[in-house]
């Protein structure tokens, strides 16, 4: 197994705590992982990105530069990124925010409204775990009990009320993710 996930958005997105957590998580189930930050001097509306490999053999690079994966929380993300993902790789947009689709043929495309779909269970918060949800479904990268091991690591102790939440809005992006394959 090996996930090179590039996950890119503006300050305020969730974009590197769900970075976090899939490191952690993928740490949880024993995988090598490498998690690598990157943000503007903003603290929100700037942008913010970052790589997360899961493999189970050693990483040679913890620098995501062809990514199998790419999670486009904004447009300009999708428009920087969309060429960088390797051919049959995956990318999962938020079509909450983007109203563009991806050029690209050799991909695989899903158009997730994470922003409604975190709407929907009360805490627009967790868009960002509305669409992790979707991509554990779809690669099955790290398992939901690691993840909810993860969450305890990742959100501090007075915010571990959320874990809930956050749990809902992983479960809430995974049955999207069927419902759109039984369309399909």
């Amino acid at each position: 197994m090996f996930e090179a996930i590039l996950i890119a958005g503006f300050g305020g997105q969730g974009v590197l705590s769900m970075g976090q957590l899939l490191a952690y998580a993928g740490m949880t189930d024993g995988r090598h992982v490498a998690w690598i930050p990157s943000y503007g001097p903003e603290m929100r509306g700037g942008t913010a990105n970052c790589g997360v490999t899961i493999s189970d053999k050693p990483i040679s690079s913890p620098v995501v530069s062809e990514p199998t994966v790419l999670i486009a929380m904004n447009r300009p993300s999708l428009e920087k990124f969309e060429k960088a993902v390797v051919p049959g790789g995956l990318i999962l947009v938020n079509s909450s925010l983007i109203d563009i689709q991806v050029q690209r043929r050799d991909v695989k495309a899903f158009y997730i409204p994470a922003n409604e779909l975190a709407e929907e269970i009360g805490n627009s918060k967790v868009a960002n775990n509305t669409i992790l949800g979707a991509l554990l479904k779809l690669t099955g990268a790290v398992s939901i009990p690691a993840v909810e091991e993860s969450l305890k690591k990742v959100l501090p102790a007075r915010r571990h009320n959320l874990i809930p939440v956050n749990l809902q809005a992983l479960q809430v992006g995974m049955d999207f993710i069927d419902r759109q394959s039984q369309i399909a």
